[in-house]
Formats: C-alpha cells, structure tokens, sequence
C-alpha cells in the first residue's frame, strides 16, 4: 500500500502508478527509485521504457486531457512527486526554463520512438523479402 511522505509518495515494488486507458491531469516526478512504463495490447505486455530519480513521466497529461498511453509502475519501491496542470503551470511561470526541460524531453522521446520505427521496418522489410 502507498503511502504518503514528507516528499511525494513511496509506490511499493509492481504499485500501479498510473494505468494505460486511465484520464490524466497530471505528471510525475520520480525522486527514488525506478518505474517502468508498459503497454499493453491484446493482453501482451510491452515495455517501452525504465525510468529513474530525475526523470519524469504522465507529462502528455498536461497538455492534453486523452486517456493514457501506458501505464506505469514502481520497479521495486520508487518515491513520486505529483504535479497538477495548475502547480506545473505557477512553476513554468516563476522558472521558464522548465517548460524547455519538457520540450527536451518530448522531443528526445519522439526521436527516440522514430528511431525505433526505423529500426522495426528494417527488420520487417527484411523479413518480407523473398530470398534472393
């Protein structure tokens, strides 16, 4: 069971964070520890990423009010600050320069997942091709 701390809340090892399908208003802040996100489709899971102290995750909920693409949870016991679209945009505006952080972030997520789409065609072209 979750519990709150002085900073954030403490998720125990497999504690949903946040499920895939789920309206978020919100983002992550992962202070300790390491979460996973997965996502899952026609019952199989799949993990797209491991995420650690630093980093953050949900921050497309803040932008836009979809349903979750994924869902994450704590990877052994992982410490979380929540930040609402209303707290998120009081900071952006006394330190601009988290605005740009999200930006990056974003961004190297979007290179990363194209990347990736890259790499899937190759291995499927190849697949498809009749030997030679």
């Amino acid at each position: 069971m979750a519990m709150e701390g002085a900073l954030g809340r403490v998720y125990e090892d497999g504690e949903i964070i946040v499920r895939q399908g789920d309206v978020g208003d919100c983002l992550f802040v992962i202070q300790e520890g390491r979460v996973e996100v997965v996502v899952e489709r026609g019952g199989k899971e799949t993990i797209l990423r491991e995420l650690g102290a630093g980093d953050m995750v949900g921050e497309m909920a803040i932008f836009d009010r979809i349903v979750r693409s994924a869902t994450v949870r704590a990877k052994g016991q992982a410490r979380l600050l929540t930040v609402d679209k209303k707290n998120f945009l009081r900071r952006v505006n006394e330190d601009p320069s988290i605005a740009f952080r999200i930006v990056e972030i974003m961004s190297r997520r979007v290179r990363d997942m194209s990347q990736e789409v890259v790499e899937l065609r190759s291995r499927l072209e190849a697949i498809e091709r009749p030997p030679s």
